[in-house]
């Protein structure tokens, strides 16, 4: 057994093997010490191995799948090898086959899936500078391919797709941020040949080229495909008939987002990596789970398609009409995972639950066809044409399948009474052979006139008719002689004899029959695969929308209009997010950007809003090019084509990279590449180094985005002599976020107003945070010399940009009037007695 597995072991050295051996998968050797380790499982011993104890580790089969999932979240692959030969009739050890090769980007059972995110297997091939990158969604059949200019762009994508497994070359180029991933996978350069990719998807697609989907001039995309389908269909072990067709992408198609803003405007993931508090939690009211992937993608891929994003405005419109989406919802609850299911049911692993919830899923489709009958947008009549009842789908499951049958086909009881005669007969058997018996004695009595005749069975000779001695010469011809005995003779008839054959093996023979059934079955759904799956697709779409459509009504939503010409007008906008968390109403603010005033130089208080006010502007923005209406009280919204954010930093520690460093390289990536249509925040650029340095970087900033990209530009800055850029470039506008001062105290009003702020409250702003006493007031100090001896530095409206003089002396360290002193100078020594000077001196340490 051991030689069998150790075999079986060396072609699949890179995956745990889980090994069947009766009801337990085992595991031997280093995968049992690693699996033991990873499960908490029980780590024994089983035979020697030169001389050492084996290690071995198990699962009971049945409950193997939670143990899968807790490895392949991990990274792990696992090879399932199973029985295939009868341990009965076999000779030596029984005979096993590694069946499927469970990895993280190859799922397709619903236990190891996460239901409101995809899990992307990708393969990227490398071709000088450019990059071909293929993605596959394996529990959907989703396939794409799209190829980019350089290492910026694949981060990009990489950081929108999230990939759980990704293939690359062994050649490949050693690339920091794809090397720290997870599940990387490499891959022989054979692999990747062009000419074997082009071949292996013309045999999966049945066509003769590529041509016809669109990507015939994406070598090096096809070539990343090429490898992504053989290795699928290595760890399936099987034909991937799901996989329909292969969509080209093309960059240019959306709004391009380069890494670092996606990270930072937190779309569907916060900086924590969870989605608590992220514009996909609140937008994410969606009644299935195919739905709620489709909503991560679109808002991951904001379009530039104005056509496509009008028709989506228009379905949200028309769904809100008489509370349309309400009804929607509804019935769009009792809808299962359609996409998932039907991938099961296309490689034939579908369970009997999965069959039940397509049921229930296709038996909703004639009320949501009724809703949208009210709907007149070509939008939504395409795809309730897609979601088009199936009365005959629909009867079929319902006379096949029992209305809540077992977990799994191999405990049979799957298939429904009355569906076929010959499953019937042999349940009747099974179950009511005693019956049949009492039947056929009492039939035999009245027509043999033998009333001592019974019908018996015995493990020797089975079935029989049992008659005395004395009257079996009135036993009719066809009675059979069987066995003669002292006292009776035994016969069999025709009749019994047919009994006894199906009798005896007939709790077999009837899950042999259901089984055989329940493949016909899933070969008939399979027949109709891409209805059902065009079916799965539209009812996403419809949830989607019916889900933005409530949205903008319990949010208070507005439709923006979008139009090609640049340009953004923005009234009472709000943060979609932030206005969720706030228990005080939310201050909404307006942006007015056009060719006449393209920079908006923002200054105000720490804590004053101006990183919500920019983000809030991205929001929107982004969300009008996803088709969503928009958390304002108008929008008029001048597509743009890409979406810079320098907000925000940390060091790189792994990369070998400061915080300076961080920011400035996405600094240099924004200058490099925005375009006069770009929407880019800039925030707090410079601040990571001296103040000469970073004033004269942020300045230089300012005036190329200004001047040479004349992009759409939110500059927020401390450095107020940046509001001295509009008297010297005419798209540059100062606004503020407005504060009030109250005793010691600031009050943040939050609502931006025209013109530069006229202080920055830094010091307030400390003792909000609980910055102590005696530090307030050495910087109140300090402040107040540092006005006195540079009071240019105050009069933020001067023509040319001046910076602070070097300061040559030291910081005060102890303040001449600070809160020690104030008390020292009240106290009255000789009017205290002792327990007041000690009570005295407590009160002292705590002013230090």
């Amino acid at each position: 057994m051991m030689e069998q597995y150790l075999t079986i072991k060396n072609k699949h050295k890179d995956a745990l093997l889980f090994y069947r051996m009766g009801d337990f998968y085992e595991l031997f050797f280093d995968d049992a010490k690693q699996a033991s380790q990873l499960l908490d499982i029980t780590l024994t011993a089983r035979g020697k191995a030169s001389g050492n104890p084996i290690p071995m580790c198990g699962v009971p089969y049945h409950a193997a799948e939670g143990y899968l999932a807790k490895l392949v979240k991990q990274g792990l692959s696992v090879a399932i090898c199973e029985q295939v030969g009868d341990p009965e009739t076999s000779k030596g050890p029984v005979e096993r086959k590694v069946m499927r090769v469970l990895t993280p980007g190859t799922l397709t059972d619903e236990a190891l899936l996460d239901d409101s995110s995809d899990s992307l297997l990708a393969a990227i091939h490398q071709q000088a500078d450019r990059f071909g990158i293929a993605t596959l969604d394996m529990s959907s059949g989703q396939f794409n391919i799209l190829e980019v200019e350089d290492q910026g762009e694949l981060h990009s994508e990489l950081q929108r797709l999230h990939p759980v497994e990704v293939l690359i070359s062994e050649q490949m180029d050693v690339i920091d941020f794809i090397e720290k991933r997870a599940g990387i996978r490499r891959r022989g350069p054979w692999e990747f040949d062009l000419d074997s990719a082009q071949r292996l998807l013309s045999k999966q697609f049945s066509i003769h080229n590529l041509a016809g989907f669109g990507c015939d001039h994406l070598p090096i995309g096809i070539a990343a495909a090429g490898c992504l389908l053989q290795y699928a269909k290595d760890t399936q072990r099987t034909e991937l008939p799901h996989i329909k067709t292969l969509n080209a992408e093309h960059r240019d198609e959306a709004v391009l987002l380069d890494a670092a803003s996606r990270r930072n405007l937190e779309f569907d993931t916060n900086l924590s990596g969870g989605v608590e508090n992220t514009l996909f939690e609140v937008l994410n009211t969606t009644a299935t789970a195919m739905a709620s992937r489709l909503l991560r993608r679109w808002l991951n891929r904001p379009l530039q398609n104005l056509n496509t994003l009008k028709s989506r405005q228009q379905s949200i419109a028309q769904l809100q009409n008489n509370f349309l989406h309400e009804n929607l919802h509804g019935h769009l609850k009792h809808i299962g995972d359609m996409e998932r299911i039907l991938t099961r049911v296309a490689l034939r692993s579908a369970r009997p639950r999965d069959l039940t919830r397509l049921l229930d899923s296709l038996s909703v489709l004639p009320q949501i066809a009724s809703c949208l009958e009210e709907c007149h947008s070509s939008h939504l009549q395409v795809l309730k044409n897609a979601a088009q009842p199936m009365p005959e789908l629909v009867g079929l499951l319902l006379n096949a399948i029992k209305e809540n049958p077992p977990m799994m086909i191999r405990d049979g009881g799957v298939i429904a009474s009355g569906y076929d005669a010959e499953l019937d007969e042999l349940r009747a058997l099974n179950t009511n052979a005693g019956e049949f018996l009492l039947a056929m004695e009492e039939r035999e009595r009245q027509a043999t006139g033998i009333a001592t005749l019974k019908v018996g069975y015995n493990r020797v000779h089975g079935y029989y008719i049992e008659i005395s001695r004395g009257q079996s010469d009135k036993a009719p011809v066809e009675y059979i002689r069987r066995q003669t005995l002292k006292n009776a003779e035994r016969f069999i008839t025709p009749e019994l004899k047919i009994f006894e054959d199906k009798a005896l093996g007939a709790k077999s023979r009837a899950l042999s029959r259901e089984k055989h059934l329940y493949e016909e079955l899933l070969e008939t759904l399979n027949k109709d695969l891409i209805a059902l799956q065009h079916c799965a697709a539209a009812i996403a779409q419809i949830d989607v929308l019916a889900t933005l459509a409530e949205r903008a009504y319990s949010l208070n939503f507005c439709q923006p209009t979008l139009k090609v010409a640049p340009g953004i007008d923005i009234q009472g906008g709000r943060h979609p997010v932030v206005e969720q968390v706030l228990s005080d109403p939310f201050v909404a603010n307006q942006l007015v950007m056009h060719e006449h005033r393209k920079m908006l130089i923002i200054t105000g208080p720490n804590m004053g809003g101006k990183s919500t006010y920019m983000r809030q502007a991205a929001l929107i923005v982004l969300l009008a090019q996803v088709g969503s209406f928009v958390p304002a009280t108008s929008a008029n919204i001048g597509m743009i084509d890409r979406l810079y954010t320098r907000i925000g930093s940390s060091d790189d520690l792994a990369g070998g990279r400061s915080t300076f460093m961080v920011e400035m390289t996405e600094t240099a990536n924004i200058l490099h590449n925005a375009t006069a249509r770009s929407l880019v925040l800039m925030d707090e650029v410079g601040r990571g180094t001296s103040t000469f340095d970073g004033l004269s970087l942020a300045w230089a900033c300012a005036v190329h985005l200004a001047v040479s990209v004349k992009a759409f530009t939110l500059f927020a800055t401390h450095y107020f002599e940046l509001t001295r850029l509009p008297k010297k470039i005419s798209s540059a506008i100062n606004v503020h976020l407005d504060a009030k001062e109250h005793g010691d105290s600031i009050v943040f009003l939050h609502s931006v107003q025209e013109g530069p702020a006229s202080k920055s409250y830094g010091i307030q702003v400390a003792k909000l945070a609980g910055v102590p006493n005696s530090v307030l007031e050495i910087a109140y100090q300090e402040l107040a010399r540092l006005e006195e001896s540079n009071p240019e530095n105050v009069n933020y409206t001067e023509d040319s940009p001046k910076v602070l003089a070097p300061l040559q002396n030291e910081l005060l360290l102890t303040p001449t009037n600070s809160e020690l002193q104030k008390h020292l100078a009240k106290i009255e020594p000789d009017e205290l007695s002792p327990k007041q000077a000690l009570d005295l001196i407590y009160e002292l340490k705590k002013l230090l």
